[in-house]
């Protein structure tokens, strides 16, 4: 038997051959938007080593599915992001995840909203939010940098119809760590305990790569819109695309499937006072 490794051809090289080419052509129907959509993707992919060794094909078909939502791939726009998860069968595979961000602008564009929003509430502004009414009594910091440093409590989401209805909910902090520790694959409220202490190691730094770890409060944002949205919003058919299509794996034959906990290994983060590991639930329930 060979001991030869396969190995599969890098992003740059993949996306140049000729099915991939075809692929993004038939997709998008232009080749202005096309040039633009690989120059952009390449770059996206180029400065993250991660993505790099993924799986071509799901980097690419993640990509396509948020340029068909008119999302951009920048990072710093937060609006989707590819994240590296490791498949069973394919190794490392990008899965499409929808920012708080890319929430707001589906949400925006299906002009349905005439008002939308998603804030952390900060250590002191709190002063009532009643859950009849769904009023919330805040004093808010006004300083910028005060407020960017000052300790987060809790998160708040509402959306105005252009016909006046009205909703809004308020979480605590805390109820946002207990659901992304039971429901976040990649989260372990212990483990997120640690890494606040400064008790991680910086070589297990990697095993904190989860938005989640890096991003808490965005991924709480998005958590909040898509409680609020899916509940109670209304959804264009580009927004109900994306709430299917969130957090996926996404293939070039068109098809995609969920992340599962029988499908991946979730990032194997080992809890040094008791060794416990970081348990696998389905993302599915995010």
């Amino acid at each position: 038997m060979s001991n030869q490794v396969m190995t599969k051809p890098k992003f740059s090289v993949a996306i140049q051959t000729d099915a991939y080419q075809k692929l993004i052509n038939n997709t998008l129907g232009d080749q202005d938007r096309a040039r633009r959509f690989i120059a952009s993707i390449s770059s996206a992919v180029a400065i993250n080593s991660d993505l790099q060794e993924c799986d071509a094909g799901t980097v690419l078909s993640g990509a396509l599915l948020g340029e068909a939502l008119n999302l951009s791939p920048s990072p710093q726009l937060g609006q989707y992001y590819l994240v590296p998860f490791k498949d069973k069968v394919k190794g490392k595979v990008a899965t499409f995840i929808l920012g708080y961000k890319g929430y707001i602008q589906l949400a925006i564009r299906s002009g349905n909203y005439k008002k939308i929003n998603v804030v952390e509430i900060k250590d002191g502004e709190l002063e009532e939010f009643n859950l009849m009414t769904e009023e919330i009594k805040v004093n808010l910091i006004q300083d910028d940098e005060q407020r960017e440093n000052t300790t987060t409590i809790g998160y708040y989401a509402m959306f105005e119809y252009l016909n006046g209805f009205k909703k809004a909910i308020y979480w605590s902090k805390n109820k946002m760590i207990n659901h992304a520790d039971k429901y976040a694959p990649a989260f372990s409220k212990k483990g997120y305990e640690l890494l606040l202490a400064g008790k991680v190691k910086q070589d297990d730094m990697w095993k904190y790569s989860s938005h989640w770890y890096k991003n808490f409060d965005d991924m709480a944002k998005k958590t909040m819109l898509r409680q609020l949205i899916s509940k109670w919003g209304v959804m264009s058919i580009e927004m109900r695309e994306a709430f299917e299509k969130d957090e996926t794996i996404q293939n070039t034959d068109g098809s995609y499937n969920y992340i599962t906990a029988d499908e991946k290994t979730i990032i194997e983060t080992k809890i040094e006072e008791n060794n416990e590991e970081v348990k696998r639930v389905d993302i599915n329930e995010l």
